[in-house]
């Protein structure tokens, strides 16, 4: 298990477009993709699970990787975010 902590910087937050880049980029790979922000840990696969996140600009959240692709997974998912 890999993970590493990052700033949304998107002005609107993950609103739907967003999340839909989100959960497709964590289609790619075989490992388990999760965001953890504050007491809730959520599938990066589902969009409706990343949407009722309420994750808004600023927000910090963990990126949680676990698998046979994870590092490759988790160096994904961070650069996606922070090019939202």
């Amino acid at each position: 298990m890999v993970s590493k902590v990052v700033q949304v910087h998107n002005a609107e937050g993950i609103h739907l477009r967003p999340a839909g880049i989100l959960c497709e980029a964590a289609y790619r790979f075989q490992s388990a993709v999760r965001i953890r922000f504050e007491d809730k840990e959520i599938d990066a696969k589902s969009v409706l699970s990343v949407l009722s996140a309420g994750i808004g600009p600023g927000d910090t959240i963990a990126v949680i990787c676990e698998g046979k692709d994870e590092q490759l997974a988790l160096d994904s998912m961070v650069k996606v975010i922070e090019e939202l």
